[in-house]
């Protein structure tokens, strides 16, 4: 069980420090990539033409578009320790019973990252 934890806490600690370390631009073509550009546009409240603007370089988001990109980008991390890409896009779209069934990603644009990052520490220990 100890070393549940630990992991678990390298783990959180890892994918802080990737949210932290990679370019904007990164972040944006990993996600969009991952979770699709509408999405990823829905989580920040902008259209998909906006991130592949972002992706491609052309313009920079907002330091609040910013923020969300990197939250969702932290939350992808510490997933992608664990699942693939296929289902952590399910589980970015799909109902989530310990986000009152609202769906992550509605969750993260509601700027509700930290119940999201609950929710997916939950979701790789199996709660």
């Amino acid at each position: 069980m100890t070393n549940l934890i630990h992991t678990g806490n390298k783990a959180r600690t890892s994918s802080h420090n990737r949210s932290t370390q990679i370019s904007i631009q990164d972040i944006s073509g990993t996600l969009a990539g991952v979770l699709g550009r509408q999405l990823l546009g829905s989580i920040v409240d902008k259209s998909p033409r906006s991130v592949l603007r972002w992706v491609n370089g052309e313009t920079t988001p907002t330091s609040e578009d910013e923020r969300r990109l990197r939250n969702a980008y932290q939350v992808y991390a510490l997933l992608s320790s664990e699942e693939g890409d296929h289902t952590i896009r399910a589980w970015f779209m799909g109902m989530n019973p310990q986000l009152e069934d609202h769906s992550p990603a509605e969750a993260l644009a509601e700027d509700r990252a930290r119940d999201v990052m609950v929710a997916a520490r939950a979701f790789i220990n199996g709660a």
